[in-house]
């Protein structure tokens, strides 16, 4: 396999479709982006009927199938050289890589108890593979159960990051860390434990009791809900008498 980094052609999915051609954005039709991000997605060569049933749910047969030709007759010249088009079945070149496979490999590598201190690269790069989702403001079913896969694998991958960050003594790049995955999901507790962690790891009491305190009301505001004994451990002796 062509590592990433060397393949002529990137098609990007975090944070909206863009296909790449040595560092260069080349522009496709909506159709054709639907295409592209379909196989990218999927990884792997698929049949031209489950393609076009996919991409054109709602389009009698012959229609979709007119559809997904069209989609393949506008990707001429460099962007035809992504794909592999077979009689049958499309997929993406071995030329072509995806900005999410790297991401998913990051993710990985940062949830797995068994990876050495030199296997994940904690640096900035890192923050930024995690903090985009995929394709935000696609809606087709196809798109959201991957979206959603890669948001809950994200930030777990995040919290991770952040806890790696903590332990190493880089603090602020802890904070940012965690604070990307709370914005990416205000109400989740974990990555609000994860920031309020890295601030009191910094010495930050007033920042760790402030997350907490915005947590909590927003949590009470949405859901009805208060936050758990565990998230409450981290900031007690923080808080007035009154509120605890």
């Amino acid at each position: 396999m062509v590592e990433s980094s060397r393949r002529p052609f990137r098609v990007a999915l975090l944070g909206g479709f863009r296909l790449l051609a040595a560092g260069e954005q080349l522009t496709v039709s909506s159709g054709s982006e639907r295409l592209l991000a379909y196989l990218a997605i999927s990884r792997r060569t698929v049949p031209r009927g489950v393609m076009a049933a996919t991409l054109w749910p709602d389009a009698p047969e012959k229609r979709a199938h007119a559809n997904l030709r069209s989609a393949l007759a506008r990707l001429d010249g460099a962007g035809r050289r992504v794909l592999d088009v077979g009689a049958t079945e499309i997929g993406l070149s071995a030329e072509t890589a995806v900005d999410v496979d790297e991401a998913r490999s990051l993710a990985r590598r940062l949830l797995d108890p068994a990876a050495g201190p030199g296997e994940v690269d904690a640096g900035a790069r890192s923050v930024e593979l995690l903090s985009d989702g995929l394709l935000p403001g696609w809606y087709e079913e196809w798109v959201l159960a991957a979206a959603d896969e890669w948001h809950q694998l994200r930030l777990h991958a995040l919290e991770a990051l952040s806890a790696l960050l903590v332990r190493q003594g880089r603090h602020a790049e802890a904070v940012t860390a965690a604070s990307v995955a709370t914005h990416a999901d205000p109400l989740r507790e974990s990555a609000c434990a994860a920031l309020i962690e890295a601030h009191l790891a910094e010495g930050n009491q007033a920042e760790a009791l402030r997350h907490f305190q915005l947590y909590e009301h927003n949590l009470h505001a949405e859901l009805g809900l208060r936050p758990t004994s565990r998230l409450c451990e981290l900031v007690e002796g923080l808080r007035p008498a009154r509120d605890r």
